[in-house]
């Protein structure tokens, strides 16, 4: 397959729903439809497409290659402001504003564009001379290029035929930081310090002999996808290091506030608590603040060690490998950077066990309180009852005495009736008699009201 007919691949990707020149319905269209006869699911030409749908470059040596990755904070708007504005530079018609990706010609070359989670990539290779080792187009990425953000990473990578002329290349490169190792089954060489050239690229020698296209446009691809990831990886170390005191400072505040825990007057818990309710709300802050880029670096991370894996490197006598030289100085980095997430995790375990803990303790004050004040309630229930049982035998006295008075007027009203009968002694039979009705009346109404309380007690329950 030619250069040109993985670009068209690339540009079919982009349009699902294309016609060709004679009208008919293009290929994916077909598979969207249908399988044999019967409905296809809507996210069937998508999950089949995917696997087409950024096929590596087809290349050949002597080309140069610049990668340029640029954060999108804006959106991607942003980028497809970019993408219209070269498309009318070239005359051709722009992506459609769902696309993740999209190649157009410029000049003998190509220029390839990505948008991923947090950035988009601008790729342009070219053939360059042989003898001079120059571009024989101008780049894209000139005065006219308007940049959708700021830019994170830059490469630039030279593929050349592996020749002894051509490997004196590498004697450009600083010995200190060198990597170079040979790959593809020792059909190919890489080579790079890691450093940036006077525009900030970081630069990169292939040297391959009669390897096929699709291998030197993958194995390229593998190369800047090292370069990139292993940038945005290192993103997560400044935010660790920042994090790495404020954490220091929570858990020395965490180990004093403990040991005001293990003193024996409590007097303070509320105190106590309030304080370990704002530590914990600062630390749960920081965190939430931090959990995207910290799986974003381990995400990324991951792909440089599968692209690093894919390489499969065998190390240039008296040279590192790529794996050596980034293990000894992206590890560390990350290594930092899920220590700080250990510790965030960790101090907001403890914070938690210690703020369970004085909960309890406020909880067992609060019950103590209520039940020394149900205690004071009882013993003045126990009062009143007593004064109820007291005013209750006075109120006998005084409502028998009071019948007893309006016995004696009646038996001295009577008196010419009964003759024989004085109405001082009929006043004095009359006093136990009231007396002890009045008291069986007291006990009466008094039982009957034990009852009612019983039986709303009893349906509360």
């Amino acid at each position: 397959m030619s250069q040109e007919n993985g670009e068209q691949l690339v540009a079919i990707g982009a349009d699902k729903t294309r016609k060709d020149k004679t009208g008919e319905t293009s290929l994916e269209t077909l598979v969207t439809g249908s399988v044999l006869g019967f409905p296809a699911h809507d996210g069937r030409a998508g999950a089949l497409g995917e696997v087409h749908a950024r096929p590596h470059a087809l290349l050949e040596a002597p080309r140069l290659i610049i990668q340029l990755s640029f954060m999108t904070e804006g959106g991607s708007a942003v980028d497809q402001a970019v993408l219209a504005d070269l498309s009318r530079r070239l005359g051709v018609a722009p992506p459609q504003t769902n696309a993740r990706h999209h190649a157009m010609k410029w000049g003998k070359g190509t220029l390839r564009w990505e948008r991923h989670t947090e950035f988009s990539s601008y790729q342009w290779d070219c053939p360059i001379s042989p003898r001079t080792g120059k571009p024989l187009e101008e780049s894209p990425f000139g005065n006219g290029f308007s940049p959708p953000g700021t830019a994170i990473s830059g490469t630039r990578v030279e593929i050349r035929k592996w020749t002894g002329a051509t490997e004196k290349l590498v004697s450009a490169f600083d010995p200190a930081s060198l990597g170079y190792s040979v790959v593809e089954g020792g059909r190919a060489a890489v080579a790079t310090d890691f450093r940036q050239d006077g525009d900030g690229l970081t630069r990169i020698l292939i040297l391959e002999k009669d390897l096929a296209p699709a291998r030197i446009g993958a194995l390229s691809q593998r190369l800047n996808d090292i370069e990139t990831y292993r940038t945005l990886a290192m993103l997560g170390l400044p935010l660790a290091q920042s994090l790495s005191p404020r954490l220091r400072r929570m858990e020395d505040q965490l180990a004093a506030l403990t040991a005001r825990m293990r003193q024996r007057d409590r007097h303070d818990s509320q105190e106590l608590l309030g304080e370990l309710t704002e530590l914990a709300a600062e630390l749960e802050a920081d965190a939430a603040a931090s959990l995207y880029r910290f799986g974003a670096s381990r995400a990324y991370h991951g792909i440089v060690e599968e692209r690093l894996e894919t390489l499969s490197e065998a190390p240039m006598a008296g040279y590192e490998t790529w794996a050596a030289f980034l293990q000894r100085r992206v590890a560390p980095a990350m290594r930092t950077c899920r220590s700080v997430e250990e510790r965030q995790a960790n101090l907001s375990r403890k914070l938690t066990r210690a703020a369970n803990l004085l909960r309890s303790w406020v909880d067992v004050e609060v019950e103590r309180q209520n039940r020394d004040l149900l205690a004071s309630m009882n013993r003045r229930a126990q009062l009143q009852l007593r004064l109820q049982q007291t005013v209750e035998g006075l109120s006998v006295a005084a409502i028998s005495y009071y019948v007893v008075g309006l016995v004696g007027y009646v038996a001295k009203g009577a008196k010419p009736a009964l003759p024989g009968i004085s109405s001082e002694v009929i006043t004095a039979a009359a006093v136990p008699v009231a007396v002890l009705c009045i008291w069986l009346l007291v006990r009466r109404i008094r039982r009957h009201h034990a009852r009612e309380d019983a039986s709303i007690g009893t349906e509360a329950d």
